[in-house]
């Protein structure tokens, strides 16, 4: 067997928030994850896409970002944007 290259193979602490909420457009069931890996963002999965993104307060002011991340409409997103202003 052959030596394998890590580029990183850290254990780090973690806290996991699961929040499952409904919106008047849609679902969600997302786990958020904080950790000190992200320089302060949290990793926001959505459990029913299997989609993920990591996101701050910068990453929600930024037009678009949410639509594409999470593929949902900008009713949705808008829904999603307001819930992680609170949390992120």
């Amino acid at each position: 067997m052959e030596d394998r290259f890590y580029l990183y193979n850290d254990v780090v602490d973690s806290k996991t928030r699961f929040i499952s909420f409904m919106g008047e457009e849609s679902r969600f069931d997302l786990a958020i994850t904080a950790t000190d890996r992200f320089y302060g963002k949290k990793l926001v999965l959505n459990m029913q896409s299997n989609r993920f993104a990591i996101i701050g307060p910068d990453d929600l002011e930024e037009e678009g970002y949410l639509e594409h991340a999470f593929q949902l409409l900008e009713a949705e997103a808008e829904e999603l944007r307001h819930f992680l202003m609170e949390i992120v």
